[in-house]
């Protein structure tokens, strides 16, 4: 079995050696909670891969949102390139829940677009935490919604060997039972064909390589692992598990039971409907559930069947779903990456999932069991954690309350201080501004501005742009993909001034960042809290240049807590670095392509940041044809134009 090794040119350094052996002896003597107090730029992600490589146990990894996850999960790649490292979020593109306006009369259906990259990727996860310990699971809130059941999905898995006695029909019908579709003409993941006596498998966590078995009457005779496109043999394999195609598969037995269930939940909640003088409530939910049991009946799933999914596994009502955790062992660890963030965002789930479940349910487009199908409360996600440690530069009282330990990462590796902070008057700030951005452009150096509402940054860049500065801004209009790529060109240095809202806080690492000026610092408010002030001065702790400007006519309770706070590691580092001789470095850090797997249509770079070979740029502009044409015959013709875009760029 593999163990956990990091591969890294660096040693622990600066505060990480007692942060790495105080966390994870916490976490040997059973410590339920701790946190990890680090500075931004001091090595969090470092310190948490020395700790699983040091108590060697699973580990789920929580971000709170998909472009964070992308990058940690890039970094722990690179960290534990023997092991598995597994990337975990929601695979949809786009997603709009059903939903039920009462006072316009409005039904709005459910509508997504499903990113086979990243399911293909979640398969991986789950399958990975099946077969092996040394797996490492970096995922988004997705991990609090419900899956299908594990003990379901790992009866389902088909195990084959060879020389095993395996009627090749039976093996065909279980594939299919477990949503593999048979196509002997396009082969893609998912999907399995026949010639002969010969089964090929495309499986559900595979991106090139497909499973060759051949029979030799009922008996397997050779197990192979394939190229898809070639179809030349990689490797003999005398076992191979194939893992279901999707995570809400379930047993005949079981399905036939669910189905009787269903209906009798119909027939009850039609029955209540008539009695209260809601005829159209009563037929609208009876002919829905019933074209439902008919196609599992017919297909073994139907569209929405996430909503029967307490009735399919045979769980009492009001119960907890099935969930990322429950695939994991018992001894597993979570750590909550800027757990100030992901803490209240874990907490929000259920209400909001609640509230527009209640009208689907109370006008007959859902049966009551359909609030089931949910994310954890937080107390049930209290519950399934067993050990945590938060990790955050600001960690708010529930960390702090909660944690046996509290481990302080203050002194950076490199030796870079926290940056100085300037206060300045708003009078002629943007004069000002441009002064100290001109400075920084002559020094081949980046700027980050924050404003405090969207129109402002707008305005902001247009008037800096008439000035001839470089310059984007970047709010919550603007979706994830593009967000990356704003970063990276502007860490390229394609632009000299990045201008946002509340974007530029959590987990972006730009070195080239050497100033950040924080407009109406006096504001108080969500946006110039503590929190968020600390974290926005963090954004300037990656160079040893860096400076942060508050334009601000007083001094606010959360401008003086941040400022002295600042001060405070300043002095602290300060000290660290005369005692050892230390001379402060500038992080220098190459701009890597983040795992956005949503993006891979748009670049020639495949999702493990290698150059896409011939073979996979062909296979993904033949996908991209066949969605293109797809989204055509259904009129949707923006869709259809946008894919056809991306093609253009793709063939070059």
């Amino acid at each position: 079995m593999g163990e956990f090794h990091v591969v890294s040119e660096y040693q622990p350094a600066g505060d990480q050696p007692q942060a790495i052996d105080a966390l994870a002896q916490g976490l040997e003597l059973g410590f339920e909670d701790q946190t990890l107090l680090g500075v931004t730029g001091s090595g969090k992600t470092f310190t948490m891969a020395k700790i699983i490589e040091k108590v060697q146990r699973p580990t789920l990894v929580l971000a709170h949102n998909k472009t964070l996850a992308a990058q940690l999960c890039a970094e722990f790649k690179e960290f534990f390139p023997d092991n598995a490292v597994e990337y975990f979020v929601s695979y949809y593109d786009y997603y709009q829940p059903e939903a039920y306006i009462p006072h316009t009369d409005t039904f709005i259906e459910k509508d997504s677009s499903i990113n086979d990259e990243i399911e293909r990727l979640r398969h991986s996860a789950t399958s990975s935490l099946f077969e092996r310990r040394d797996v490492i699971v970096v995922s988004s809130v997705s991990c609090i919604y419900g899956l299908g059941d594990p003990i379901d999905y790992a009866s389902m898995v088909i195990s084959l060997r060879q020389g095993q006695q395996r009627d090749r029909d039976e093996l065909l019908r279980r594939l299919i039972d477990n949503r593999y579709e048979r196509n002997d003409i396009a082969f893609e993941r998912n999907m399995f064909r026949v010639r002969g006596d010969t089964v090929e498998i495309f499986p559900a966590y595979s991106t090139d390589t497909a499973i060759r078995v051949e029979f030799f009457g009922n008996e397997i005779d050779r197990i192979s692992e394939i190229n898809v496109v070639t179809g030349t043999a990689k490797r003999k394999l005398s076992h191979v598990a194939i893992y279901p195609a999707s995570h809400y598969v379930t047993t005949k037995e079981k399905m036939a039971e669910a189905i009787g269930e269903i209906r009798a939940e119909c027939e009850e909640r039609v029955k209540f409907f008539e009695e209260n003088g809601k005829l159209l409530e009563a037929q609208r939910i009876s002919q829905r559930t019933n074209y439902d049991i008919e196609m599992m009946q017919e297909l073994g799933y139907c569209s929405g069947i996430e909503n029967y999914s307490r009735i399919i596994s045979g769980r009492p009502k009001g119960s907890a779903p099935m969930t990322l955790l429950d695939y994991f062992p018992k001894d597993f660890i979570l750590f909550v990456d800027e757990s100030h963030v992901s803490i209240p965002q874990v907490r929000a789930m259920y209400a909001g999932d609640r509230a527009r479940k209640e009208n689907l349910v109370e006008y007959g487009f859902r049966l009551p069991s359909a609030f089931d199908n949910r994310p954890l409360k937080f107390a049930e996600f209290q519950k399934r954690i067993k050990q945590a440690i938060y990790v955050s530069a600001t960690p708010s009282d529930y960390e702090r309350e909660r944690s046996a330990q509290i481990a302080e990462q203050i002194i950076r590796p490199t030796g870079l201080l926290d940056p100085e902070v300037s206060v300045r008057p708003s009078e002629g700030q943007i004069d000002d501004l441009i002064g100290e951005i001109n400075a920084r452009v002559e020094k081949k150096e980046r700027t980050l501005v924050t404003t405090l509402t969207k129109k402002m940054a707008e305005d902001l860049t247009a008037y800096l742009g008439g000035a001839g500065i470089k310059c984007r801004y970047m709010h919550h209009d603007i979706d994830t993909i593009e967000r990356m790529s704003i970063i990276r060109d502007l860490r390229l240095g394609e632009f000299d001034v990045l201008i946002g809202i509340n974007l530029l806080r959590e987990g972006l690492d730009l070195p080239e960042v050497s100033l950040v000026a924080v407009l109406d610092a006096d504001k108080e408010g969500f946006l110039r809290s503590e929190t968020s002030l600390i974290q926005t001065i963090g954004r300037a702790a990656r160079n040893s240049e860096g400076l942060v400007i508050m334009y601000a006519d007083n001094i606010t309770r959360s401008m003086n807590a941040a400022i002295y706070e600042t001060n405070r590691r300043r002095e602290k580092q300060r000290a660290y670095n005369e005692a050892n001789g230390i001379t402060p470095k500038t992080i220098i850090k190459s701009v890597r392509n983040l795992l956005e797997i949503s993006d891979a249509a748009d670049s020639e770079i495949n999702e493990t940041g290698v150059k896409m070979t011939a073979s996979e740029k062909r296979m993904l502009i033949e996908k991209l044809e066949k969605q293109m044409r797809d989204a055509a015959k259904m009129l949707e013709f923006e869709i259809a134009a946008e894919i056809r875009d991306r093609l253009i760029k793709l063939r070059g």
